[in-house]
This record gives C-alpha cells, structure tokens and sequence, in this order.
C-alpha cells in the first residue's frame, strides 16, 4: 500500500509582513532581485531635458533632489520597487511618509489616494496584453508633489509612451500645464488602457462562445473557468478607480487645479463607462459556462434518443427471434419450408415501419 504524500501547506507571501511596526518597507510581489533604475524627464514651455541615473553612484540622490526642486516640472520614473533600502532611502529623502513607501513596494495594495501636506499619493493596477495575448498587471504607484510627477513601477514596459511623446512636443498641452495636469495624463494613460484589456476580453468571450456552440469540451469549461477568474481579477483592479477619481475631483487640495479637475471629470466618465462594460463582461462569462453545461447535455439528449430509438427498434425484433429460439419441438412454422424467410420478412417489415413511423413523429 503507498503512502499518501503530505500535503504542501502554501504561504501567502503576505507572511512575510506579519509582525512588522506599519511603514516598513518591505518589498511584496513577484518580481524581485531587479536593480532600480531612475528616467528623469524635465520640462518647461521652451526646453525639454531627458536623463537616466544611476541611481547606485553616491551622489544621484542629490541630483534626484534637484529636479524635484526645479522649478521646471520634472517626471521622475523609477523602474523596480524590489531594492527595499533604495526606496526606503529615496522616500526619506523626497520626505515621503513611511506608510507610503511601503505602499509603493506592496503590489496586493488595493487602489488608493492618500493626501499628505505636500504631495497626493496613489497605488493604481496597469493593466496592458502582451504579446503573447495574455494579462500583464504591474503595480504602479505615483506621487505628485509641487513641480514633480514620481512614478514608481515594476516593470520597463509600460501605459505611457503616448504621455512621453505628447511632452516632447513643444505645442502639446503637457508642456504648457503644470504637474498636476502631468499627474491627470498619467492617470488618464492607465485607465484609457482598460478599455483595450476588456476589448481583449471581449474578444476572448466571442471565441469561446463560438466554441461552446461548435466544439464544447472539457477543454472548454476550463478556459472559461480561467476568463471567469480573471475577469475577477480585473475586477478587482479597476473597479475602485471610479471612486478615487471621484475623490481627486472633490478635492481641495492645493496640488490639484480647477484646470485639472475639469479633465478629471471626463476621466470620470471613462471609468463609468468602463465599470458597465466590466459588469457586462462579469456575466456573458457566467452565462458561458450555463451556455457549456446547456449544450453539453443537449448533445447527451442526443445520444440518448438515438440509443433509445435503437433500442426501441430492435426490441419487437428481439422478440421474434426470443420467441422461435424456444425449444419446443412443435412450432408449425418450423415445417413450412418458406417460414425462414417468412420470419425475416416481418422483421424487415416492422425495422422499416418503426423508422416510418419515428420520422412521421419528428423523432429522428
């Protein structure tokens, strides 16, 4: 008799946060071991000026201090959360409190706008497809203080080049406004990017459902099993965006423009937008899987009928043969010297009239 194996009892990386005092920062996610790396972007109406740092040379927090000094507005993009003391030290440096670098470093951060004396603070999900067709999520946390946008993110590939190359252009409006409207495009680039991730979910729907009435398999149920979760997941990003823009309109905080809150309203209608598609989305999928099990035991029915009308064909049948199988030693049919052909006569006979008579009741 083999041994069962013991069952591998699988920790939530959450653990590792257990018993830590609040503003720790400790790095939550799956994307470790990678160095930061800092795009420092600073502009006015006249110039543009576009830079890396390394951020590992003793001297760059200085020049990180700099832009975000400058009276000019300055995009600061911090590529990779993993390296803990570089956060820790770049969030006391800026004057960051210590509850939102750890947020920055969380990637289970749900959706969130902290306003501080200085700067307004928000955790966001970017969403985007690969290409490879799947769901890429990357937390992304942005701070928007006096003449600074800082960005942190997981990942080099991201929502915002579209932002990059509107503020190259010397008549864009990005370089005409002020860090709060940077702050508003930004934003604006994340959700705009929903609509393409739920178009793809569209899309995955539409084939599946295809498939349910072409070809349903077990194949099939688990596909849609795995849509249903991460449309779940989705969900769960984006859902609580319509709220906390809500919350940056009502605002009144100095960082924040009456300019700029009027573009954040038109952002507000794209999440309204966005949540109804998403709700729509929620129950075509549901509906799928009741669309499989319909059709998957409309095709049992089927098979059903035909083995029940087989059945009900061959039963008559199986009683002639039944009856002159009996061993009795007078039969009168036994000594007609035709009554063998006689017998297979009305067996033909009744096999064809039993299908006359299937058809004319639309059974068949």
């Amino acid at each position: 008799m083999s041994k069962k194996k013991p069952t591998v009892k699988k920790h939530s990386i959450r653990h590792i946060k257990t018993g830590k005092s609040p503003g720790t920062v400790t790095y939550l996610g799956s994307r470790g071991g990678v160095k930061s790396v800092v795009n420092i972007m600073e502009y006015n109406k006249e110039v543009i000026r576009e830079a890396s740092v390394d951020v590992y040379a003793p001297s760059n927090f200085q020049k990180i201090i700099e832009h975000q000094a400058s009276p000019s507005t300055s995009w600061i993009n911090v590529i990779g959360i993993s390296d803990e003391n570089f956060i820790e030290n770049l969030g006391n440096a800026l004057l960051l409190n210590p509850l939102t670098t750890e947020d920055v470093v969380n990637t289970h951060q749900r959706p969130k706008i902290d306003e501080y004396d200085h700067y307004i603070f928000g955790a966001f999900k970017m969403l985007y497809v690969d290409g490879n067709n799947e769901l890429v999520s990357e937390h992304v946390a942005i701070v928007l203080m006096e003449n600074t946008v800082l960005i942190f993110q997981e990942m080099q590939d991201d929502v915002f080049d579209s932002v990059r190359e509107r503020a190259r252009q010397k008549t864009g409006r990005i370089r005409t406004k002020s860090a709060d409207y940077l702050f508003f495009a930004l934003l604006d680039a994340i959700i705009d990017n929903y609509f393409v991730v739920l178009e793809n979910v569209n899309q995955k729907i539409d084939f599946l459902e295809e498939e349910v009435y072409d070809n349903p398999s077990p194949k099939t149920a688990h596909a849609i099993q795995d849509l249903k979760k991460e449309i779940l997941r989705i969900r769960r990003y984006i859902y609580p965006v319509k709220e906390l823009i809500s919350k940056l309109i009502d605002t009144e905080h100095v960082l924040i423009s009456n300019d700029t809150k009027i573009f954040l309203r038109d952002t507000m209608d794209h999440c309204t937008e966005i949540n109804e598609s998403l709700n729509i989305l929620r129950e075509m999928s549901m509906s799928l899987m009741e669309m499989y099990m319909s059709n998957m035991s409309n095709k049992m029915n089927e098979v059903m009928k035909v083995l029940t009308i087989m059945a009900s064909i061959f039963i008559p049948l199986t009683f002639i043969v039944g009856v002159y199988g009996m061993n009795f030693e007078y039969i009168p049919e036994l000594k007609n010297p035709n009554g063998y052909f006689y017998v297979w006569g009305l067996m033909i006979a009744i096999f064809i009239g039993l299908l006359f008579y299937f058809k004319k009741k639309r059974w068949l």
